[in-house]
């Protein structure tokens, strides 16, 4: 048996962060009041990690790279089809990169519409000057209403999946998540993870974290 570097540093980070941010978010929006403020400031930083993911995407390690997410229609088909056990998927199985691919893109939806919410009572999102008074009644209802509603849905299949995958075939998930490698009986690339990849890291989060900053200013720049 082999152990093989899956997720880099920087990978686990973004995802223990954003799993962490959206429960920030959950509470913070359930809390309301002066929490609001915490929650549009986890909400920031959602997008910056989601911009940060979409360029780690090209350039990151081996299994964190866009073209590893097999989720064509065919694939998805084969793999629920064949008996062989799915240990082969080192990194994301066609479902999963299915999951990841909706998760980032409904987080993407949850946070744009954020940022054009007005409760119409002490918090109103950055960019409402910018849009009329119907796409903000919009905006508000989906982020407040379905948008949350759906996200909360996928975690909770997401956490189901990852109990279903430790019980039936054995594989603990979350530790391969924690830890970075995982055991594979044939030989496979690993990821690279080294002090040159967490550089590279950092400024992408940095270049993130400055579009977020330039995009929240809009519409005080606007108004």
């Amino acid at each position: 048996m082999i152990q093989i570097r899956i997720w880099d540093w920087p990978t686990r980070i973004f995802h223990w962060s954003l799993a962490s941010l959206v429960v920030a978010l959950v509470i913070t929006g359930n809390v309301g009041g002066n929490a609001m403020v915490w929650h549009f400031k986890c909400g920031y930083a959602v997008l910056s990690l989601i911009i940060f993911r979409f360029i780690w995407g090209f350039c990151g390690g081996h299994w964190s790279r866009w073209r590893q997410l097999t989720c064509t229609p065919s694939l998805i088909r084969q793999y629920f089809k064949t008996s062989k056990p799915h240990a082969a998927y080192l990194g994301h199985n066609p479902v999963g990169s299915l999951s990841v691919i909706a998760m980032m893109a409904l987080l993407v939806l949850q946070v744009s519409t954020g940022l054009f919410s007005d409760d119409e009572i002490s918090n109103a999102g950055p960019l409402v000057s910018l849009v009329s008074e119907s796409r903000v009644s919009l905006a508000t209802y989906w982020h407040k209403g379905f948008g949350k509603t759906i996200i909360l849905l996928l975690v909770a299949v997401h956490l189901l999946a990852i109990l279903w995958y430790f019980l039936k075939k054995k594989q603990n998930l979350t530790i391969a998540m924690l830890k970075g490698h995982k055991t594979a009986d044939h030989p496979a690339p690993s990821s690279k993870d080294g002090p040159a990849n967490w550089l590279l890291a950092v400024l992408s989060i940095l270049l993130s974290a400055c579009l977020v900053y330039a995009l929240i200013n809009l519409g005080a720049t606007a108004g």
